[in-house]
């Protein structure tokens, strides 16, 4: 079906994503409506950003009070909101210090020079690289590029840049096995969203901060997409005991603004000094603001136990569905992120479900993924699922 709104933005705007044919105009709470008036239940919520849903009053007033005082003024003057925002992290963190950046590749560009220089002054030159997950996704920027270990994201942009090791999730002897004298820190997802939602054992993170204590490493946690309260823990690592080094948070930092922060122990945040890493837009007083406001009412202990209460209705409702439909390999998930795998392409499940009006998207080409907004009511997840179950029986 044309439309003149794609056919204009496929004339301009460069061709990196495969956007579904969908021109949306309108956000309230977990639904969205597009440019025809066609109302969708959102389970995407912008890929696990809008935490709050759609429109949320009390983060649209920050934003525009901020909006009529001070826009931005660099990093080299103080903001209240920068301050306020800060202080929040660090009350509801292990970490002691926090930098802002906008987005989540680059607070983990930020988390590889810190990890790196801390290393360097700590123990000289040598210990410069970084062990990650094969199956991860950390950003699309040089550096998180070269850190994500998935080969399809890497092609036609070598050479990569030099210094990080892959090892796959979940197996603690790998690990062990690519620990040498050049290793500075080892750089994880709690839970891999992009990479099809796949869980850790229920030991493996506690065992990897023992390892990384015995060889004086750095952990880093990337908790761009299960940070937050996607987990129905303020940040996944929560919910397995464990504190890291270093933590690099985006997405639902101030629910669809552009925001990222960058943050880490004391001892580590000390690497950074004047003019050692910098960020023009970084906490700007608007979006912090915003994220101030967000923060406060994602870290109520009410919405957090609210999202675990849904995550189990959500696991019995998908359990059903893979007992009914065979061609659901494995359900995964955690408070309200979820992954059916597929023994088959998923695109189909995701089309047929959004013209029956309900939004969610696919990774790794057979695992659909679910991420409503953390506000979601129980009709709209009774809404969702029947409208998947519909989808998964035309298969």
């Amino acid at each position: 079906m044309s439309n003149k709104w794609i056919e204009r933005a496929d004339k301009v705007i460069m061709n990196t994503y495969g956007r579904q044919p969908l021109v949306l105009v309108k956000g309230e709470g977990c639904r969205v409506w597009d440019e025809a008036g066609k109302e969708y239940l959102d389970f995407v919520a912008g890929l696990a950003v809008c935490n709050l849903g759609h429109a949320h009053p009390e983060i649209a007033k920050a934003a525009a009070a901020q909006l009529t005082q001070l826009v931005h003024v660099s990093n080299i003057y103080y903001t209240t909101p920068m301050v306020e925002l800060a202080e929040a992290l660090v009350r509801l963190s292990f970490a002691d210090r926090v930098f802002f950046a906008n987005s989540g590749a680059e607070a983990n560009e930020g988390a590889i020079k810190l990890c790196r220089r801390y290393s360097r002054e700590k123990f000289g030159p040598g210990r410069h690289r970084i062990i990650s997950a094969l199956n991860s996704f950390h950003g699309r920027t040089m550096g998180a590029l070269s850190a994500t270990g998935q080969e399809k994201f890497h092609q036609g942009f070598e050479p990569l840049l030099e210094g990080f090791k892959f090892v796959p999730f979940n197996d603690l002897g790998a690990l062990a096995a690519a620990v040498d004298g050049s290793v500075c820190a080892v750089l994880l997802e709690p839970i891999q969203g992009e990479g099809g939602v796949c869980l850790p054992a229920a030991d493996y993170l506690k065992d990897v901060r023992r390892l990384c204590d015995e060889k004086g490493l750095l952990l880093v946690l990337d908790e761009i997409q299960t940070g937050l309260g996607r987990t129905g823990k303020l940040f996944a690592h929560e919910h397995y005991g464990l504190k890291p080094d270093v933590m690099t948070l985006a997405k639902g930092l101030a629910n669809g603004l552009p925001m990222g922060a960058l943050l880490a122990s004391e001892a580590v945040a000390g690497a950074f000094v004047p003019s050692a890493h910098a960020s023009t837009f970084g906490a700007g007083p608007v979006i912090a603001a915003a994220a101030k406001a967000a923060v406060g009412l994602l870290s109520d202990e009410k919405l957090l136990a609210e999202v675990r209460a849904k995550g189990a209705y959500v696991q019995k409702g998908l359990s059903r569905l893979q007992g009914k439909f065979p061609a659901i390999k494995e359900v995964r998930g955690l408070g309200l992120i979820w992954g059916l795998e597929l023994d088959q392409e998923g695109a189909p499940v995701v089309a047929a479900c959004r013209e029956r009006g309900l939004l969610l998207n696919c990774t790794q080409g057979n695992v659909i993924r679910l991420l409503p907004p953390l506000i979601v009511g129980m009709e709209e997840l009774d809404r969702g699922l029947a409208i998947l179950e519909e989808a998964l029986g035309l298969l």
